[in-house]
């Protein structure tokens, strides 16, 4: 029996209304963290669930030795976003599904909300059928290490220079530093 069961039976039975936060009332997005390349599996089983579920996706071309195909790869790979009442028995309803690791959260065993407005704005951003980069968010003077490309594993900071980013090596002993222009989703954060 869950809570909403039980305060709804107080009711019929003695009159009593609990009182309900407004907060608890509404739902929410939260975003949750899927195994590694179970996004799409675990997108589909909460859907026969009946929870609202959002997976933001792009399409990009894939190249083979023998052909090229356009495939659907999620926007933030391992991130899904979920609309549940703050409820305990239906934040363990997704996390017993199929594919799912954990809810998001800033506080430990509190699932975070994720803005409306964020989720909307993502929405708009993909429906607009427009290219779409996604960058780490990082701010200049970060270390940073370089994950793919020749440059793969240097680690440098984050700079700015003429409205472009750069990814910058110091040397410190001399007094120098070299600089080179990078895309964002070459980057991750040491931080």
């Amino acid at each position: 029996m869950n809570v909403r069961e039980t305060q709804q039976r107080v009711i019929l039975n003695d009159g009593y209304v609990p009182e309900i936060k407004e907060a608890e009332r509404t739902l929410s997005w939260y975003a949750v963290y899927a195994k590694s390349r179970h996004e799409f599996v675990a997108f589909h089983e909460l859907h026969k669930k009946q929870i609202s579920v959002f997976l933001p996706t792009m399409h990009k071309i894939s190249q083979w030795k023998d052909r090229r195909k356009l495939i659907e790869y999620p926007l933030f790979p391992g991130y899904l976003f979920v609309q549940v009442h703050p409820y305990p028995e239906e934040f363990l309803g997704v996390l017993k599904t199929r594919g799912i690791v954990t809810f998001i959260s800033l506080e430990p065993g509190k699932p975070t909300p994720v803005a409306p407005e964020e989720i909307d704005s993502l929405r708009i951003l993909i429906e607009s059928g427009k290219n779409i980069d996604v960058y780490p968010h990082l701010k200049e003077g970060t270390r940073i290490r370089i994950k793919s490309g020749p440059l793969k594993n240097a680690e440098g900071i984050l700079s700015k220079r003429d409205n472009e980013y750069t990814f910058q090596v110091n040397v410190e002993l001399l007094g120098r530093s070299v600089a080179i222009k990078v895309s964002a989703q070459e980057l991750e954060s040491l931080c």
